[in-house]
């Protein structure tokens, strides 16, 4: 069973993201604080679930959770920022985001979530500097595998898998040839056959390797 708490604060929140291989679509973010009397045998890192247990999990994070937070980030600010830094910046957008201040953040990975703060960018959310002293000023770690260690790192994972499939789903019906509905934008031979065909969309990340040989691509508006 996944642990409740890392840090020994009640206002601890668990942040992660999904989609950050996709060739197209957004990166989505997730931050969730839990209370301290959560319990949930299924809950485990979303990687690790069926698409039918995570639509089970989904409305229980969100009645139980204290607060939760989403955010996309997408292929525009993606390829301005690279997708390391729009992952990070998804997930310090969602704790600002909060109802509840955090007085401790736990992220899945390898990476402070202080990472980087205040990115001048032409697309997005621009940090003000209260922002950006509020996100230096909360104390956070990194744990390699969290969302498979800690409840809420898990609970924030699938919150941005299923709001981030959601998403797929709508955009899948501007452009059924890609077949995102099913693929969700990862690189699937698939998806790159259909890159190769009908060329690429707004919905793609320009600056991610689209074919094996990037040939000559078309856009679609």
């Amino acid at each position: 069973m996944l642990q409740l708490n890392y840090s020994g604060f009640t206002l601890e929140t668990g942040t992660d993201e999904a989609g950050r291989g996709c060739l197209a679509g957004p990166v989505t973010a997730a931050a969730v604080i839990l209370p301290s009397v959560f319990e949930n045998n299924i809950l485990n890192d979303s990687k690790q679930l069926s698409e039918k247990a995570r639509a089970l999990l989904k409305p229980i994070i969100e009645e139980q959770a204290l607060c939760f937070s989403v955010t996309h980030l997408f292929p525009d600010e993606i390829d301005e920022i690279n997708i390391l830094n729009a992952s990070m910046k998804g997930m310090q957008e969602c704790i600002l985001k909060l109802k509840h201040i955090p007085e401790y953040i736990i992220v899945d990975g390898n990476r402070s979530l202080n990472a980087k703060l205040g990115l001048k960018n032409t697309f997005g959310k621009q940090f003000s500097k209260e922002e950006i002293a509020l996100l230096k000023s909360i104390p956070n770690q990194s744990i390699i595998k969290g969302d498979a260690k800690f409840l809420s790192i898990a609970a924030a994972s699938i919150l941005a898998k299923t709001y981030r499939d959601e998403y797929m789903d709508q955009i899948h019906e501007e452009f059924p040839m890609y077949n995102w509905k099913q693929n969700k934008g990862y690189p699937t031979k698939e998806h790159r056959e259909a890159i190769k065909k009908y060329g690429t969309t707004k919905y793609h990340r320009m600056s991610f390797r689209l074919l094996p040989d990037q040939l000559e691509l078309n856009f679609f508006e």
